[in-house]
């Protein structure tokens, strides 16, 4: 049966005028409408997890992999197809641990300092649970690239059969970040799962509404959003939960917003609905934890329409070409 009530009051309304059974008026109407558009549903889970902030420390690297897979598990068993991790999961580098000139003084990073081969075991040990729970999962990480580079701030995208299907590049990063840490990705990044599209945004992008309207362009059903915030404190939170917020009301999709659990306490991992309210939030305790919600998509919702239109040249044939206020004798 479908989801979709308007669809579901025409069905009962053709019943009642012609006599027929509701079997019979719903399968008229599919036949009568056969691109009637269709509402497709997904249930999504999102993380907030420890900070691990060493990348020198082998220990810290493999417990933050462990807490993955046991939240991956914890996500299974809520029936979720789809898992949302925060910025840095895997590791997000202290820039004052990683500056070669540190700690007393902020400077570029030595990325030498990084335990890659600890990491790259972390992430196939993940990638294979991900393909034995038929769970996409996508998480921060650092992705490292040849030297000289820089490497990137990333989210992964690993699909329910345990395969790297893409990468998101934080594009718009900090001062500290692009001054001495990372190099900038260049592109958005969109894909697919269960006919849904998803689009990613990374670290502080939350304050730029262009990446926001970039992805409503690009006909997403919702962006996975993943941050750190300003960990270990958790003084502008709020203001990211906010900003999320606006963004799912104002483009009429979904927005899933992951961050780390010391954020929590001021403004936990949630998932942000079309309407601009909470579907389902995190504990607020700083402990690692997952929340769930079933994201469906509204093809019959007259605002992202209505909204593109009016972003185009609608008001235009409307506009007074001369100045009103030299024709108005009434102004005060």
């Amino acid at each position: 049966m479908t989801q979709n009530g308007n669809f579901k009051r025409r069905v009962r309304t053709r019943a009642a005028k012609t006599g027929e059974s509701y079997t019979a008026a719903l399968r008229h109407i599919h036949q009568t409408l056969p691109d009637e558009p269709t509402i497709r549903s997904l249930r999504l889970a999102v993380a907030q997890t420890s900070l691990f902030n060493d990348p020198r420390d082998i220990s810290a690297l493999r417990a933050s992999g462990a807490e993955m897979r046991h939240l991956m598990r914890e996500a299974h068993k809520a029936g979720a197809r789809l898992l949302h991790f925060p910025e840095g999961t895997t590791c997000w580098p202290h820039k004052r641990i990683m500056s070669e000139v540190g700690p007393a003084e902020i400077g570029p990073s030595d990325w030498t300092r990084f335990e890659w081969g600890a990491l790259r075991e972390e992430l196939e040990t993940t990638k294979r649970l991900a393909g034995e729970l038929k769970l996409w999962t996508i998480f921060g990480s650092v992705h490292q690239l040849t030297s000289p580079h820089r490497p990137h701030n990333s989210l992964y995208v690993i699909s329910d059969r345990g395969e790297l299907v893409t990468r998101y590049d934080e594009r718009l990063l900090s001062n500290t970040k692009i001054s001495f840490m990372y190099s900038p990705g260049k592109i958005p990044v969109t894909f697919e799962v269960d006919g849904l599209r998803f689009g990613c945004a990374l670290g502080m992008e939350a304050h730029y509404p262009e990446i926001f309207t970039e992805y409503e362009r690009l006909d997403v059903d919702c962006v996975l959003f993943s941050t750190a915030g300003e960990s270990p404190s958790p003084s502008n939170a709020p203001a990211f939960a906010a900003e999320v917020l606006g963004h799912a009301a104002s483009n009429t999709y979904w927005v899933s917003f992951s961050t780390l659990a010391p954020q929590s306490t001021v403004a936990p991992s949630g998932i942000a609905a079309p309407d601009g309210q909470w579907a389902a939030q995190c504990p607020m305790n700083g402990l690692p934890a997952i929340a769930v919600a079933d994201i469906r998509t509204d093809p019959e919702h007259p605002a992202r329409p209505w909204r593109r239109k009016a972003r185009g040249d609608l008001y235009k044939p409307h506009q007074i070409t001369s100045d009103p206020r030299s024709e108005d004798r009434n102004l005060f």
